[in-house]
């Protein structure tokens, strides 16, 4: 997929900024997120180097090409919702995701290099049914927001 600037589209196409977002709970934008990543549930996708010890300004910009966040902006629906980009910031506050949520879904300390496209879906699942073991990982839950 091809990126621009919104200023590049405008010199080559009509640009309405106004046409309205489509409405989406979080679990609806989960839910198209894990429904992405179940269409190819063997594919391997990026995953993002120490996003547990870069600053969040760092952190946030992180991205990479074929990561799990690329697959959800790479949809037209929830770019339509509102994502937008592929960044570990952009989907920690679409998503409503805690950097422990989303720490369990991209990080290579996890995974290595790659994880399939199933394990992403399984552990944004996790995120999206509110299951968490133990009093500690509810308090940095509280922590990390």
């Amino acid at each position: 997929m091809k990126h621009h600037a919104l200023e590049q589209l405008q010199s080559v196409a009509e640009v309405d900024q106004d046409y309205p977002r489509q409405a989406m709970s979080r679990s609806e934008r989960l839910e198209r997120w894990v429904e992405l990543l179940e269409r190819h549930p063997g594919r391997r996708l990026s995953t993002l180097h120490q996003t547990e010890y870069q600053p969040a300004r760092e952190r946030a910009a992180m991205r990479s090409n074929g990561s799990p966040i690329s697959v959800a902006f790479a949809d037209p629906v929830l770019r339509a919702a509102g994502l937008e980009n592929d960044s570990y910031g952009e989907a920690k506050r679409f998503f409503e995701l805690t950097d422990h949520q989303l720490h369990r879904v991209i990080c290579y300390c996890h995974f290595g290099e790659t994880l399939s496209a199933a394990t992403a879906a399984h552990h944004i699942r996790k995120a999206l049914s509110g299951r968490q073991r133990g009093m500690f990982i509810r308090l940095r839950a509280v922590f990390d927001r």
